[in-house]
């Protein structure tokens, strides 16, 4: 249950087209709910502006069903990352109305519309590999849910900088941008010295052994001297499509809207 879904309630209950008690049933999970294996947080969207999401890895199908079907019941975004191919199929072979996204390893159900006057502007995203392109996707998929524009450009790395300065015009019209890389993990740090807007960096666990899984690319961007860059985790795009949701997110002025409302403090 989101802002948008609480306000049209309290419209109803104003009008006169929602009882008291029934606003009351549908608000009866608030703040949680508790299912078989799990405590669903249905209040983390009102709070923090982001839905709880799941994280399949360690779920069985049954579990992650319960759960999406939790959600899909309260009408609130259903996110599920670390999602395989199988586990996917078990899935919507009982909630055939969810979308499985196979290279970001997603489940998603109730998505939001992109609607361009609640956020600054566009979400970029970048990669520098092909081989990056399932950690991005993650970001995408995660950025959109969440009501962002998003714009992407893969296969940009420091080993061709050509292909990213044809993009100039992205970077520098994007409200922030993620920058996803394997390797040294020095594409991120490139990026932040050509644009002012803060940048997302997501090392990957792709490179060779001397990558250590990701480690390399990790220090590398955590030890950057470009201004205005922020690191998350390895292999994080929904963390880092997080990050960006949050900064890219206009905030209402609650003073003024208290005063529009009649209100007062």
């Amino acid at each position: 249950m989101n802002q948008e879904t609480i306000e049209k309630l309290l419209s109803r209950v104003q009008q006169g087209t929602c009882s008291v008690e029934q606003a009351l049933h549908q608000l009866r999970h608030l703040p949680g709910q508790r299912i078989k294996d799990a405590c669903i947080d249905h209040h983390r969207n009102l709070r923090t502006g982001i839905p709880e999401v799941v994280y399949g890895a360690g779920k069985s199908s049954a579990q992650i069903i319960d759960i999406a079907r939790t959600f899909l019941q309260h009408q609130s975004l259903f996110l599920a990352t670390r999602i395989d191919r199988k586990k996917a199929e078990l899935v919507m072979s009982a909630l055939p109305q969810l979308c499985h996204h196979p290279q970001a390893r997603m489940l998603t159900g109730n998505q939001q519309s992109i609607d361009p006057g609640r956020t600054r502007g566009t979400i970029a995203i970048l990669c520098a590999g092909t081989s990056d392109i399932p950690v991005a996707e993650e970001a995408r998929i995660t950025a959109e849910s969440l009501g962002n524009p998003v714009a992407t450009h893969y296969d940009v790395g420091v080993a061709g900088l050509h292909r990213l300065f044809n993009k100039q015009e992205l970077l520098t019209s994007a409200s922030v941008i993620i920058v996803v890389a394997g390797m040294e993990g020095a594409l991120p740090s490139v990026v932040s010295g050509l644009c002012s807007s803060p940048v997302v960096a997501v090392p990957t666990s792709v490179g060779y052994g001397t990558s250590f899984a990701g480690i390399a690319a990790l220090l590398g961007m955590l030890n950057s001297c470009a201004p205005g860059l922020g690191v998350v985790n390895i292999d994080n795009g929904f963390g880092a499509a997080c990050l960006a949701s949050s900064i890219n997110r206009k905030r209402e002025n609650s003073e003024e809207a208290l005063q529009d409302s009649g209100s007062t403090v």
